[in-house]
């Protein structure tokens, strides 16, 4: 899991193949340390996606940008384009399906 910041983070993606999952967390938030784990386990088992993690305590802007009112708060691109928030439940078993169903669909704006 690569910790991400708001200095270059567009430059950065625009880089990226494959998909990327941002996950906006804080240190004190009991969930994101679930989803933590669990991101990091999913991680592991797919070749083709990474996941960037952002303290949205530190990363004020980047959690304005994407409108973070609640952690964690999780969302999806796909070859350095924005996909959509993802809405799942904490279970490595609903990752792949989710991500499945939601990979035809085309980009949305980003926030």
């Amino acid at each position: 899991m690569d910790r991400v910041s708001e200095l270059g983070f567009w430059q950065r993606m625009a880089q990226e193949r494959g998909w990327i999952v941002l996950f906006f967390s804080s240190a004190g938030c009991h969930s994101c340390k679930i989803w933590r784990r669990l991101l990091g386990e999913w991680e592991r088992r797919r070749d083709d996606l990474r996941v960037w993690e952002a303290d949205a305590g530190i990363e004020m802007g980047l959690a304005q940008e994407f409108e973070v009112f609640h952690l964690p708060a999780l969302f999806v691109f796909r070859d350095g384009r924005y996909q959509r928030p993802m809405q799942v439940e904490a279970l490595l078993s609903a990752l792949d399906p989710w991500l499945a169903a939601h990979a035809d669909l085309p980009p949305e704006e980003a926030p």
